[in-house]
């Protein structure tokens, strides 16, 4: 429901009649949203929209006359609303579907290429899910200049730090919002463990991008890969990440073990990794994302000492998973999104290296 009580207005978008009715009837199928509307390609949905108001806006990447980035980047610069990406489980798709994640899209769905039907019935959750909660998004308006693709960040001034390592967990948002955060780190950055929610195919996708854009190096983590200054790795999509310790020596550990808090990669698997192998030498943020996903491994890692930070209402485009983890007392202090780069290093002990 959106916060007046109604169901949600979805209006479709896509040029497949097919995957219209199939998201029609898994929408509608959710009591707590409606769909108001179906639209062929992104003239259609435009007059749709005026027409319509809808609350919610499901736009597939691939169509005919004007492409989904396109017209993703006219919705958020002219009328910002919630958008929630169709996406075909490809490579060159993920690469598009970040770049939307960028520009402003609240989430995506990533769609089989083989036996649409079946497949995306056992998506029909996560579908309602997603669109439910892109309605409380907080969606701001982006100008053209914002939706181009941004730039490799500046150098930054050269850092030391006291041996910690910084840990992460985002979901829904968390593309620009770690984009935004790891912008700002050094070259010479403290060690950072990153699980972000993205499956399989998209995660290197993600890491590719912000490697291009940031000073330090920024992989999709690789099992029993050592973990140094300077270096970022992000977790795979399908697989959880945590940090172990073998022979004195930092390292990535990538298992395939269970969903924890309905996810794989979970926040609470790396988050407790670090409480258990780095206790007070870890420092922890909780970014942006729907659900409770990290709070209780965010708890561990502060009884066990570490430092722990959590991205604030105002700054979030979903304030779930940072209030959960505030109201159950894993967060020592909530930071806005642009403060939480500079209380990482500062909380990792790093100050500027004085010519």
């Amino acid at each position: 429901m959106t916060r007046s009580g109604q169901p949600v207005r979805v209006l479709i978008v896509d040029d497949s009649a097919l995957i219209r009715k199939l998201l029609d009837m898994l929408l509608s199928s959710d009591p707590a949203i409606e769909v108001v509307g179906t639209a062929a390609d992104p003239f259609e949905a435009r007059e749709r929209i005026k027409a319509l108001d809808p609350d919610v806006v499901t736009l597939d990447i691939e169509m005919p006359r004007m492409d989904g980035l396109s017209f993703l980047q006219k919705i958020m610069t002219l009328r910002p609303m919630p958008v929630v990406m169709i996406s075909t489980l490809t490579q060159a798709n993920a690469d598009v579907t970040i770049r939307a994640l960028e520009i402003g899209a609240v989430d995506f769905v990533a769609k089989p290429t083989a036996n649409v039907a079946a497949a995306m019935e056992v998506l029909a959750a996560e579908l309602q899910t997603k669109v439910k909660a892109a309605a409380r998004a907080r969606v701001r308006r982006r100008t053209l200049s914002a939706a181009a693709a941004p730039a490799r960040a500046p150098a930054a001034p050269a850092f030391r730090h006291a041996g910690k390592v910084a840990f992460i967990g985002a979901s829904t948002g968390g593309v620009e919002a770690l984009r935004l955060v790891l912008s700002s780190f050094p070259a010479d950055c403290p060690p950072t463990l990153i699980t972000q929610h993205m499956p399989e195919r998209f995660t290197a996708s993600f890491a590719n991008r912000l490697n291009q854009l940031c000073a330090m190096t920024v992989v999709e983590a690789r099992h029993e890969q050592p973990v140094e200054t300077g270096h970022v790795y992000i977790a795979p999509g399908a697989h959880h990440l945590e940090i172990m310790r073998s022979n004195g020596r930092l390292l990535c550990q990538l298992h395939d073990e269970a969903p924890a808090s309905g996810h794989r990669p979970s926040v609470d698997v790396l988050f407790r990794s670090a409480a258990r192998v780095v206790g007070r030498h870890a420092v922890g943020a909780i970014l942006t994302g729907m659900g409770k996903d990290g709070a209780e491994g965010m708890l561990e890692m502060r009884s066990a000492g570490g430092a722990t930070l959590g991205q604030d209402e105002h700054s979030s485009l979903i304030y779930g998973m940072p209030q959960v983890a505030f109201e159950r007392g894993a967060v020592m202090r909530q930071y806005a999104l642009d403060k939480i780069a500079g209380a990482i290093l500062a909380a990792c002990g790093a100050e500027a290296v004085v010519a």
